[in-house]
């Protein structure tokens, strides 16, 4: 294979096959990568700019059935610190998160067996009309999957209900590695590849918008990160014309402290920065067709965020006000909303704060 005849194909936002990605990711240089990637960064979004927005993780539950492997927040329901949050919780929290200029939350949790879709219908609606400016950026595809088993009832009502009580779109959580050879080791409680996209497919098709993530550095091969990426492109091809689909693009690597991974099977993070970089470049390579690409500064700090908005990413993200599961695997990375357009600018690049839609607020 030829490296050159490949970079014109990229420069020319041609797909890219799984043997072509994974052959760059293993031969291309890193500066030609890096090359290739800020051009069509560049290209999907013109101009010297690097987006970032103020939102707060909120955790509905940490109870889960699931138990991923990766994960140390979960907790089983007799747990003396299992909790689910309260209404009085939301308001204290999101009344901060309003103080700090910021209108949406990102709603997540475990899969607790005993809250089912009326629950979540309930909370988005007393949270909607508490707040009427809040948006909810909320649950993800093994939750709605888990929901669709629970009530026996498709994605699409699913969803559908969750919009009508308030949900504003859907993030990529969930998707660690969408190889079920890789599922069935770190969260093989949690839903298939096939469902994760089975979920987004009809979230597309109701026009909700929607993230992707990727969290690597444990037991997938590079190939299978290349299928991954593979999987998104062609899921956001098929999504209806003028419709949102995938609207960014979020790898971050596996957190290894205290995980059952570490503990049990002996799996540590092979996370390194020259290998985030070059995952940024080829990720903004094999995704043609997805616009934001979002560097995990959460996870991987200042000094490798700032070479990752110059090798294809073009968002730093949140400054996530609260944050419970990566951190309880080692994450510690925080940054307010000044420490986040200050690194931005020392990137030499002008700060645009926007909204989960990639609007410029």
């Amino acid at each position: 294979m030829e490296l050159d005849y490949l970079y014109k194909k990229a420069l020319d936002l041609m797909p890219l096959s799984v043997e072509e990605g994974t052959f760059l990711y293993h031969n291309a240089p890193a500066e030609e990568l890096i090359y290739i990637g800020d051009t069509l960064r560049q290209a999907h979004v013109p101009g010297n700019f690097a987006g970032w927005i103020i939102d707060r993780n909120i955790n509905i539950t940490n109870i889960c059935f699931s138990h991923c492997k990766f994960c140390n927040f979960c907790r089983r329901k007799d747990d003396a610190d299992a909790y689910v949050t309260t209404i009085e919780e939301y308001r204290t929290k999101i009344d901060e998160l309003f103080s700090l200029g910021g209108d949406q939350i990102l709603l997540q949790g475990g899969m607790n067996p005993d809250l089912g879709l009326e629950f979540y219908t309930t909370l988005f609606r007393n949270l909607k009309e508490m707040y009427p400016a809040l948006k909810l950026h909320a649950l993800g595809p093994p939750e709605v999957a888990y929901l669709s088993r629970k009530e026996q009832l498709p994605y699409s009502a699913v969803l559908q209900k969750l919009v009508e009580a308030g949900l504003d779109s859907l993030p990529g959580a969930g998707a660690e590695i969408l190889s079920d050879r890789v599922r069935k080791t770190v969260s093989p409680a949690k839903a298939t590849a096939s469902e994760w996209l089975g979920v987004m497919r009809e979230a597309h098709r109701m026009n909700l918008p929607t993230s992707a993530t990727m969290m690597y550095g444990h037991i997938e091969t590079v190939t299978e990160r290349i299928e991954h990426l593979v999987k998104l492109r062609e899921l956001q091809e098929e999504r209806p014309a003028g419709t949102w689909g995938f609207i960014a693009f979020i790898p971050w690597p596996f957190q290894d402290e205290g995980t059952l991974l570490a503990k049990r099977h002996g799996i540590k993070s092979s996370y390194n920065a020259p290998d985030y970089i070059r995952l940024i470049s080829v990720s903004r390579i094999m995704l043609n067709n997805i616009t934001n690409l979002q560097s995990s500064l959460l996870t991987v700090g200042k000094e490798v965020a700032v070479l990752s908005l110059h090798a294809g990413a073009n968002d730093l993200g949140s400054i996530m006000i609260e944050e419970n599961v990566v951190s309880s695997a080692g994450s510690h990375n925080r940054f307010n909303a000044e420490e986040i357009q200050l690194i931005i600018k020392e990137a030499g690049f002008i700060p645009v704060r926007r909204n989960q839609k990639y609007e410029k607020v």
